[in-house]
Parts: structure tokens; C-alpha cells; sequence
């Protein structure tokens, strides 16, 4: 029955979502301000992360290598492992405990010094002023930041490449051309969204019933952290298995 009733306040407050759309003048004033916080301010770490990792997949995949391998497959598996998982894994999974973390730690703040409470007084919609802001924040500029890793990724990979190890320039170059679709940029980009979309919706919640005290406050950021981990981990298993075999047409 715990799990039943779960889903229905969840489902419950992604239908308030769905209503708050029709105040547009409420939420998107603010929509600007949370995209700077959950996009332009996420770019220094995202690029970060994506260009270590970048490397260390050439790198890899270099020693790994049996004599007689043609080099290029390194552009290739660069190419695959950073676009269709690793970058947009990697960038949800981060800002999971950047952006997502500081959603809940501010909406339960609001929530337990009684802001929120205030608002509702005043006949201002909460959830149109704080949820969908964050919300639509998320959807868009998850995408956005996943397109920076992937190139920044791919630019380490072959910066590594050609500086550290004994790959061409060319081999690399063919690699990375190589079996090259543009759904492959999609599924990517879908997968971004979706995460974006789990970010913000599983810690605006968390943060929304924040029980009272400061310790209610580090409870629901830790559940929130948690939550969204592992509902990013199982989005992403459930991309593969069903768009999968679109990458191959």
C-alpha cells in the first residue's frame, strides 16, 4: 500500500505541474533565473568531468588494443562511449548532486520556515513559482549541456590521442566518421532530456513535503540524491533496451 500511495501523490504533483503551465506569467521570469543557475553555472564541472573522461577512454582503448588493430578503432569507441553513454550519464549523474541537491535544499528550506505557506496565503501559486521553473529549466538545458560534454569529450579524446599516443590524427579522424548516424546524436539528446526532466521532478517533490527542522531539511537532499541516482540509472537501461536497436539502422 506504501508503494501504491507513493505513485499517487507523485502522480498528484505532476498533475499540479501540468495545471501550473497555464500561468505562464508566473513562472517564466523565474524560468530565465533557474536556467542560468541549472545550465551556465553546471558548464565549468560538466566540461571538467567530460574531458578527463574523454581521455581516459583513449587511453584505454589504446593499451588495450592487440597488434595488428587498426588504430582508428579508437575514434570510433570515443565516439560511441561518449555520446551514447558516458556523456549524457556522466552529466546527469553530476549535476544530480550539484543542481538536484540544491533544489531540495532550497524548496524544504521554504518549506519549513513556512515561505511556502506564505505564498499559498497570498493566492500565489507554489508550484507554478517554484516547481515549473526549475522544471522546464532542467528539460532544456540538461540537452544543452550534454551537446558541451560530448564535444568536450571527444575533443579530449583526440587531443590524448594524437599528443600522448602513437594514433594519427587521420586515424582518429576515420574513426570517429565511421558508422556515424545522426539518431546516435538523438538518442543522446533524448536521453539528456529525460534525465533533466527526473532531476527536477524527483527533488522539487522531495524538497515540496519536507518534514519540519533543519533535519528534515538533509534528510530529503540525501533521499532526493539518492532517488534521482538510481531513477537516472534505470532511464537509461530502459533507453538502451528499447531505442537500442534503432542505432544500428
Amino acid at each position: 500500500m506504501g508503494l501504491f500511495r507513493d505513485v499517487g501523490v507523485r502522480t498528484y504533483f505532476v498533475r499540479d505541474i501540468a495545471r501550473a503551465m497555464g500561468d505562464p506569467a508566473t513562472y517564466i521570469p523565474e524560468t530565465i533565473r533557474q536556467m542560468r543557475n541549472v545550465g551556465v553555472d553546471s558548464i565549468p564541472i560538466v566540461l571538467v568531468v567530460a574531458a578527463f573522461i574523454g581521455g581516459v577512454i583513449a587511453l584505454q582503448t589504446r593499451y588495450q588494443l592487440f597488434p595488428g588493430v587498426e588504430l582508428s578503432i579508437i575514434g570510433l569507441a570515443s565516439r560511441l562511449m561518449v555520446v551514447l553513454e558516458l556523456g549524457p550519464l556522466l552529466t546527469g549523474l553530476v549535476l544530480t548532486g550539484r543542481v538536484g541537491g540544491r533544489m531540495t535544499a532550497e524548496i524544504g528550506t521554504m518549506r519549513v520556515t513556512e515561505q511556502i505557506d506564505a505564498l499559498e496565503t497570498l493566492a500565489y501559486d507554489p508550484v507554478a513559482f517554484l516547481i515549473v521553473p526549475r522544471f522546464l529549466a532542467a528539460t532544456v538545458m540538461l540537452p544543452v549541456l550534454v551537446i558541451l560534454a560530448d564535444a568536450t569529450g571527444l575533443l579530449s579524446a583526440y587531443t590524448v590521442s594524437v599528443r600522448i599516443t602513437d594514433v594519427t590524427p587521420q586515424d582518429f579522424i576515420t574513426g570517429l566518421r565511421l558508422g556515424f548516424g545522426t539518431f546516435q546524436v538523438v538518442y543522446s539528446l533524448l536521453k539528456a532530456m529525460m534525465f533533466g526532466m527526473a532531476i527536477s521532478l524527483v527533488c522539487s517533490y522531495e524538497g515540496y513535503i519536507t518534514e519540519a527542522g533543519a533535519e528534515g531539511v538533509g534528510r530529503s537532499t540525501a533521499r532526493a540524491v539518492v532517488i534521482t541516482s538510481m531513477t537516472i540509472l534505470v532511464l537509461d537501461a530502459l533507453t538502451a533496451g528499447v531505442l537500442g536497436p534503432l542505432l544500428q539502422t
